[in-house]
């Protein structure tokens, strides 16, 4: 069983199908969390339409997307907020291919990518209710900062600096 990381068009049916999907799991944990229900089909409709992650598209940015044994398995993507920060959006893998190494591998890739876009740092914004997520970039050398952004929905932000040979992988 292999990965294999590679940049897609963010308007890809891949793409589309793995936003799609990440964006059902993280709107139904919030409206669990917080008003006890799932994201009904209308909320998740806007929600999906109203990111269309054209911003992670060449030249400012770019979409990845792993997969494991040919088969989509996740998605992260990068985009440039000036001329050497980046931010990371949209890491993700499908609940069934969780657990077999792939999301260290994708911020890897990431990170590559965003160094060939010319970014220094990276940056992300996370919620509290994501746990896994803000496990995975303490581990791999994000440090909690202070807010970057005022995402509503963000409740931590990272940073971690690429300039280090060694954080290449």
């Amino acid at each position: 069983m292999t990965w294999t990381i590679a940049p897609e068009p963010f308007d890809s049916p891949v793409a589309a199908a793995l936003w799609r999907t990440y964006y059902t799991e993280v709107s139904d944990r919030w409206y669990l969390l917080h008003q006890g229900r799932r994201t009904e089909p209308g909320e998740l409709e806007r929600g999906v339409a109203a990111d269309s992650g054209a911003e992670l598209a060449p030249p400012g940015g770019q979409l990845l997307v792993a997969r494991y044994d040919g088969e989509p398995a996740g998605s992260a993507g990068v985009r440039l907020l000036d001329a050497t920060t980046g931010e990371l959006k949209r890491v993700f893998l499908r609940e069934e291919m969780r657990g077999k190494g792939g999301a260290a591998r994708l911020v890897a890739a990431a990170e590559n990518a965003a160094r060939a876009l010319g970014a220094r740092e990276l940056v992300l914004d996370t919620r509290s209710d994501l746990v896994e997520a803000r496990a995975l970039y303490t581990r791999l050398g994000y440090s909690e900062t202070a807010p970057y952004n005022d995402n509503p929905y963000a409740e931590h932000w990272f940073r971690k600096s690429l300039d280090d040979d060694q954080e290449r992988r």
